[in-house]
């Protein structure tokens, strides 16, 4: 599911080794919502990146959310973060850098939304776990069964599929209130 199959091939043998070795590996999967219309969310309760993440943070296994610049714009100045309009050939309404991941002050602006949603690497390993019985008495723990060395590529459409909820509700109430 990566679209540069170069670094897919690398992500493969990555997973295929962590099998292997009965270990796990986590990730991070890029997610990227094109054709919004502009309004969608609101400016304080019902935030657009707030449901985004309230959805993504939902999902098994994720640790973390992120949208827009996330985490690398505070090193950057409001002058250099700041997303200007402008108008195009068309006169459609743009911005001229897209640092907000296509939400600001809550609300979709018409361009493409964008975030990265960490994923930790499966609790059971395939392995033997030095672990405690219920009297605290030190015991090994022998998973079995069948479990994924990665739960990434299972995750892919999982993330998309609640995504495309999150924008399909925010366009139902903006088009109910019409």
């Amino acid at each position: 599911r990566c679209p540069d199959e170069e670094i897919a091939q690398k992500m493969i043998a990555c997973i295929e080794d962590c099998k292997q070795k009965g270990d796990t590996i986590g990730g991070v999967i890029n997610c990227v919502i094109k054709n919004v219309p502009v309004g969608l969310g609101e400016p304080v309760f019902g935030k657009l990146h707030a449901q985004l993440g309230n959805a993504m943070l939902g999902i098994n296994a994720v640790k973390g959310f992120e949208y827009g610049s996330g985490f690398e714009g505070v090193e950057m100045y409001g002058s250099e973060h700041n997303d200007t309009f402008y108008s195009d050939e068309e006169g459609k309404i743009r911005t001229k850098t897209n640092y907000s991941g296509g939400i600001q002050g809550g609300i979709s602006n018409g361009e493409n939304i964008f975030f990265r949603t960490a994923f930790k690497p499966v609790a059971t390993l395939m392995q033997d776990i030095e672990t405690v019985d219920k009297q605290g008495k030190k015991t090994i723990l022998k998973p079995k069964g069948r479990h994924d060395p990665c739960v990434l590529p299972r995750a892919v459409p999982i993330v998309e599929a609640m995504a495309a909820l999150v924008i399909m509700d925010f366009y139902l109430m903006q088009n109910s209130r019409k």
